[in-house]
This record gives C-alpha cells, structure tokens and sequence, in this order.
C-alpha cells in the first residue's frame, strides 16, 4: 500500500500591527490641577483655559526637532464649581440637578432637615436616604479639596454657556435651580455640549474612572481621601514610535493661541531593560517638588510573532 504523506507549510510571519509608543506617567502628589471653571486661579493651580503638552525633543546637528506627542489637563476629579457638574442616567434620583444640590432636594422630598430629629411620619428608606445624601456631600468636600484627586483628562478648548440669570430663562440654569424644569434644562445643555466636544472633561463622584464626559487617563499620585488608598498613574498609547529621543518635555499653553507654552517639566530618556525608556521629570522652577517618572515603551509594532 501507498502512503500518501502530506506536509503543511508552516509560514513564519511577522505581525505589522500598531507602530506607535506606549508612555506611562506617575506625576507627584504636589504637580497643579487647573483651577474650577470660571474661578481665578488659586494657589497651586493653572488657570483652566490652559492645556499641557507632553513633547519629545530630538538633538540634530544644530537643531532640535520637537515633537507633540499628547494634549491633557489636569483637573480635580469632581469640580462643585462647574455648571455642568450635575446627575446623569437612568438610576439617578433627579436627573440634570446640579450635585451641589442633591442634598437639599432629597431634604425637600423626605422632609428630614435634622437626621437626629426626622419626623414623625418618616420611613425607615428616607431616613436612610436623607443620611446618604448628606455623606455624599462630604465625600464631594473630600474629593473636589485642596487633598483630594487630581485626574489627568483630555484637552479641550470648549467652554460652557453661560449662566441664566435665575431659573426663569431658557439658557443654562444657574446651579441652585433644582426644580424639575431647570433640571430638564440643564441635563439637555450639558449633554448637546458634551456631544459637540468629547473631549470636554466633566468628572463625577459616582464612578471617579467614568466621567461624564471627556476622557479619564488615569490620576495624579496621591491617597483617595475616602478610603483612603493610594492612586496614581496615567497612560497614553501615542501614534509616535518615540526612538532615539534625547529629551522630553511638558509645556502649559493658554487655549485658542500660537503661544509657544511655559516649561513646566523636563527630563532626558534613560535606556532600560529590553528598550524600556524611563525618565525622571523636574520643574525648572520646583525642583525635588513638583516632579514625574515616566516609562516609555517605544515602536511597539517591532515584535514578531511566529505561527
């Protein structure tokens, strides 16, 4: 008998997927956050019509090339100040109110005012109700404080419209308008100018890791001051390789100009293991504290992958 042997060909081949780089950032508990929308900015903070540039810096014979790698802001987490800090979904109690405002409204709807001393009517579920609202308001303290978490977001030149004078108007209503009208209102404002711009960051209490809009990259080193736990950490995947660079950078621009950005942070790749790069950051003007460590992993489309 005739044994038919067959061989399948094995082909080796390479994956030429994404080409680009993978930066990890840890900034230092100290680094700014932008200050809360239409406030002047307060100690320790940029005003909040800038954005940051991270930059990669190539020395070439008398020349240096630079290159954007990646836009963000730096904000607090939830910002009370904002317009558009408000409850969003289909599980939240009054939908479009600002959160500032949350306590009040279930006050008015249990009729608790003094959690010691609820009325007589009052049920075991508003009695619990009417104390989660107040631990939600000083939870909001804790995180929107001068400790509390700072988020590294997209970068957007988008603002709000401006505010109603009262509820009365059509426009956004100003954040102590709680009826069921102004709420309607300003959950349609919000969200038609969340639409217009998705990187418009607006944070939130609820999920700290899901906005309500923009994008969350990750946050500043520091402790959640309601657990507390440590947090930290952002990253970027970039459509820049990132090799051979000699020095990288982080710049503050005003928004909406050609300014060529303040320094902020500054510091020269060193090689690691396997092509890792790392890299210690300093500001010119804070040395030792305002810093950041920077791990980059550069053109990670180099790997091959047999089959």
């Amino acid at each position: 008998m005739r044994i038919a042997i067959i061989f399948w060909v094995v082909n080796v081949a390479c994956v030429d997927g994404f080409r680009g780089a993978n930066v990890q950032i840890d900034l230092s508990p100290g680094t700014p956050v932008q200050a809360s929308v239409g406030q002047t900015p307060g100690t320790n903070e940029f005003p909040e019509n800038v954005h940051l540039r991270l930059s990669a810096i190539q020395h070439i014979e008398d020349r240096d090339a630079l290159i954007e790698v990646q836009r963000f802001e730096l904000h607090k987490v939830v910002d009370v100040a904002s317009p558009c800090f408000i409850d969003v979904g289909i599980n939240v109690r009054f939908p479009g109110i600002h959160v500032s405002e949350f306590e009040r409204a279930v006050q008015e709807d249990t009729g608790i005012t003094d959690l010691a001393n609820p009325p007589a009517g009052a049920t075991e579920q508003q009695k619990i109700d009417a104390a989660t609202a107040q631990q939600r308001m000083l939870n909001l303290a804790r995180l929107g404080g001068s400790m509390g978490i700072k988020v590294v977001t997209s970068a957007s030149e988008s603002i709000y419209p401006a505010l109603d004078a009262d509820c009365t108007g059509s426009g956004l209503p100003p954040p102590a308008c709680r009826d069921e009208a102004s709420n309607a209102r300003r959950l349609a404002i919000c969200q038609d100018t969340w639409a217009a711009d998705p990187l418009l960051f607006e944070g939130t209490d609820r999920v700290l890791t899901a906005p309500l809009a923009g994008t969350t990259f990750g946050f500043v080193d520091g402790l959640n001051p309601i657990t507390p736990t440590p947090i930290g950490g952002a990253q970027w995947f970039v459509d820049v390789a990132l090799e051979e660079i000699d020095e990288y950078a982080i710049t503050v621009h005003p928004d909406g100009t050609d300014d060529p950005g303040t320094l902020f942070l500054v510091g020269t790749p060193v090689d690691g293991p396997r092509g890792v790069d790392h890299v210690h950051l300093e500001s010119p003007s804070l040395p030792g504290v305002v810093t950041a460590e920077m791990t980059v992993f550069p053109n990670l489309g180099e790997d091959e992958v047999s089959f």
